[in-house]
């Protein structure tokens, strides 16, 4: 076990908020062992960036981990060459350049379709719905079912399939239920790509199923990517969403910045995901002795990257608590810093800089949030608004 000293912290309020819980571990023990995680954390900017990239001792590689064991060995709990030989198969789908041109339009098609149906067939008044249920859900799992090629699922599977795989991987107390859900979530997408293999081959588009086929890799490596792709390509662009929709409408200041074209949707982006990480934490297995920061860590310790805190640090964040799309952004790492930088990082920035949030507050200009009903927001590995009551009229 590593010699970081050992601060106990209350589980309830650490995911309901875990900002006042990190700013105090940045202040006095930056590098912490938290019984409750049976984890080692680093909270601070400059030591997660520097620790991520040092593979020979902080590795992705975790046989035992809950990843492994409930989704398969996938490239993000691999490290070296054989990390980056399947980033290098997916690459194709996921680089800049496809964003550009092709998934870009697609995304667009999405969007538009499903705020056409939220506006449509509506009589004159006011109008309130749960914008997760309404957009941010519906969006994101149709351009993830785009991008992974499994069309062959209903949004709504997407979802749930991802939001149980989410709980399974960060089941750290074991809970028998969360488990068992996670199992049934990765057998419905097994199912789902099975049967896609007969017709994919023939599909001409460059989703993640098709590329990796083509490229050979194996179906066991082929599957566990999917589901790594599902995971995360559904739960975080939906929270990203919410999020900055709900950041917009409380600072009213910046959403009339967006309007005459002073603010960008890209800078809104760029610190929502500073402000409140999707993303808060990425699990490291330590495989050699190590000192860093007046720690010892010796193999096998669990080591948690606090990558929410980094993106408040004080160093670099002034105010790091308060939204600010004003501010430079640049030090955060909400996307991580090393080998593996998110893959998906080029594919989240335009569905919702691009084009979520434009097309949104296009065909909705006088949204508002619903004052009679509570926003709710909870999460410290995955963080996010579980709801955004709106209201608008026509």
């Amino acid at each position: 076990m590593s010699t970081a000293p050992n601060v106990s912290i209350d589980m309830g309020a650490f995911h309901t908020d875990p900002y006042p819980m990190l700013a105090r571990l940045r202040a006095e023990s930056p590098i912490a062992f938290i019984p409750q995680l049976q984890s080692t954390l680093l909270t601070r900017r400059d030591d997660i960036f520097v620790c991520e990239k040092n593979i020979d001792v902080f590795s992705s590689y975790q046989p035992q981990g809950l990843m492994n064991r409930l989704m398969g060995h996938n490239m993000m709990r691999k490290d070296g060459p054989a990390h980056q030989a399947e980033r290098k198969v997916i690459f194709p789908t996921i680089s800049p350049k496809t964003v550009q041109s092709y998934w870009r339009q697609l995304f667009f098609e999405h969007a538009r379709r499903i705020l056409e149906e939220l506006r449509g067939h509506r009589p004159s008044g006011v109008h309130a719905v749960d914008l997760h249920d309404a957009f941010a859900l519906p969006f994101s799992a149709e351009c993830l079912k785009s991008i992974t090629g499994l069309t062959n699922m209903r949004y709504q599977d997407m979802d749930a399939w991802s939001q149980a795989m989410i709980a399974g991987i960060a089941n750290y107390n074991g809970d028998a239920a969360i488990e068992a859900a996670c199992h049934l979530a990765t057998a419905g997408i097994d199912a789902a790509i099975d049967d896609m293999l007969p017709v994919i081959e023939q599909m001409p588009d460059p989703s993640l199923l098709r590329v990796m086929l083509q490229a050979g890799m194996d179906m066991e490596s082929v599957r566990a990517n999917i589901k790594l792709a599902i995971s995360g390509g559904q739960n975080e662009p939906r929270h990203v969403i919410l999020g900055s929709v709900w950041a917009l409408l409380t600072h009213p200041e910046a959403r009339a910045a967006v309007t005459c074209g002073a603010l960008t949707y890209h800078q809104v982006f760029d610190e929502y995901v500073r402000w409140i990480s999707p993303i808060g934490m990425s699990p490291r297995r330590v495989v050699a002795n190590h000192t860093f920061g007046g720690v010892t860590f010796v193999p096998e310790d669990r080591v948690f990257l606090m990558f929410g805190s980094a993106n408040r640090d004080e160093v670099y964040f002034d105010g790091g608590d308060r939204f600010d799309p004003w501010r430079d952004a640049t030090k955060s790492v909400p996307f991580g810093a090393g080998p593996h930088f998110c893959a998906g990082a080029w594919v989240s920035r335009s569905m919702i800089a691009d084009v979520a949030l434009p097309e949104l507050f296009k065909a909705l200009p006088d949204l508002a949030i619903d004052q009679s009903k509570a926003v709710r927001i909870s999460g410290w590995a995955f963080r996010g608004l579980q709801n955004l009551p709106v209201a608008w009229s026509r």
